[in-house]
């Protein structure tokens, strides 16, 4: 089984007033795209997990204990990770915890809360 773990900031954890997130998009939006697209991968018989994380946590010690508790075909980083101009080092310590924890295990980007299937469905090798 495809097994896809997505990172992201929990819904309520966005800075919404951060300028680079995309005018219109709040709690509500993030947390309807984020289910949405766990359902969609779901459907394809996926087993897909969203680590909804905080820039307050120890995000490192958070991805690192998420990824030994099994192998993923896919980590995908969510858009509010990256699309930031508040907590670019956030970013920093997910890819690297992704490097540490799961050096051979394919990272995608997402363009939004409900396009990590279609992010997985790029980087991943045809089984």
């Amino acid at each position: 089984m495809t097994r896809v773990l997505v990172i992201g900031y929990a819904p309520d954890a966005v800075d919404y007033t951060d300028p680079l997130v995309p005018k219109g998009v709040d709690e509500k939006k993030v947390a309807e795209g984020i289910e949405a697209d766990m359902r969609k991968m779901r459907t394809r018989g996926w087993d897909a997990e969203h680590l909804n994380i905080t820039a307050e946590e120890d995000v490192h010690k958070r991805v690192l204990a998420q990824l030994t508790g099994g192998q993923y075909d896919c980590v995908v980083i969510g858009g509010g990770v990256r699309v930031t101009s508040k907590r670019v080092e956030v970013l920093e310590v997910v890819v690297n915890a992704i490097r540490e924890g799961a050096p051979a295990t394919p990272i995608a980007f997402n363009e939004g809360p409900d396009t990590s299937a279609e992010a997985a469905v790029r980087v991943m090798k045809p089984a």
